[in-house]
């Protein structure tokens, strides 16, 4: 998406509606407004997506009940729904709250287990995708744990499991040490990884060298980092390398947010055509 070379393949690797939660998330949650589809498409220009793809992710989102249409004469406007406002309060909160590094676990467990029988195996699949999106490792056959006291009812809404899984808080006693449940439950190089290549692209002189302007870096940064930090457990800062990427990752989210925020705001606000609702 960017002129030449690895830019190129980073940029175009981002998915139009990730890219577009971000925007949503930066550009209309928390405001009254629908924003006009060509003006979309033109943010979305600078990001090398096309005009087709956004005008197909729109309506995608408008069949997820994740935005709704507001005709005006032969323009279209699209405003959040309800369900959009949830989720992408959902992902602030991980971004601005939660953080990459969790310094005020309390020793708490919530385990997760279930026994599905073969007959329903697209249901465990589906269950053990939402676990490991909410932050749960595979601690042994049918047992899956998380670090904290976590409600998971929305997690397991929809799924009819009856009596087929178990919920419960727990602590840790010997013989059993939190570091083992971290070690075995948890792939620490593989979180790491993704930490280290978030770093490798956006820990650099001119990160994004090909993108054309601050907006487009900022939207990049905020879809990436989200993506990162929801695919992280958010493990007991204490039982995690010395070392651990995620710390130093935070520190530069942090860092380039501040920078392109004013400048991306301004931009914005020059191509951006919205309607007060």
């Amino acid at each position: 998406m960017t002129i030449g070379g690895e830019d190129d393949q980073t940029m175009a690797s981002v998915r139009p509606q990730s890219l577009m939660f971000s925007f949503l998330g930066v550009y209309a949650l928390d405001r009254d407004i629908a924003v006009y589809s060509g003006s979309v498409i033109d943010v979305f220009a600078r990001l090398g997506v096309s005009e087709e793809a956004v005008r197909s992710t729109l309506a995608r989102m408008v069949k997820r009940n994740l935005l709704s249409r507001h005709p005006r004469g032969r323009k279209v406007y699209f405003g959040l729904t309800p369900h959009a406002v949830q989720v992408l309060e959902d992902g602030r909160r991980r971004v601005w709250e939660t953080g990459a590094v969790n310094r005020d676990w309390d020793g708490t467990w919530t385990l997760v287990g279930f026994s599905l029988p073969d007959s329903r195996r697209s249901t465990r699949h589906d269950l053990r995708s939402r676990l490991i999106w909410n932050g749960f490792g595979l601690l042994q056959s049918g047992l899956w744990i998380a670090p904290g006291a976590k409600d998971v009812s929305d997690v397991l809404a929809s799924l009819d499991l009856g009596d087929h899984v178990t919920v419960l808080t727990a602590t840790a006693f010997k013989p059993t040490e939190a570091a083992d449940l971290v070690r075995k439950a948890f792939d620490l190089e593989q979180i790491a990884r993704r930490y280290r290549s978030f770093l490798g692209q956006w820990d650099v002189p001119r990160p994004v060298p090909g993108a054309p302007d601050d907006l487009a870096r900022q939207l990049l940064l905020h879809t990436d980092w989200l993506q990162l930090v929801r695919q992280d457990p958010h493990l007991p800062a204490e039982h995690l390398p010395r070392d651990w990427p995620a710390i130093r990752a935070e520190q530069v989210f942090h860092a380039l947010a501040r920078e392109y925020e004013s400048r991306a705001a301004g931009l914005a606000a020059t191509v951006l055509d919205e309607l007060a609702l």
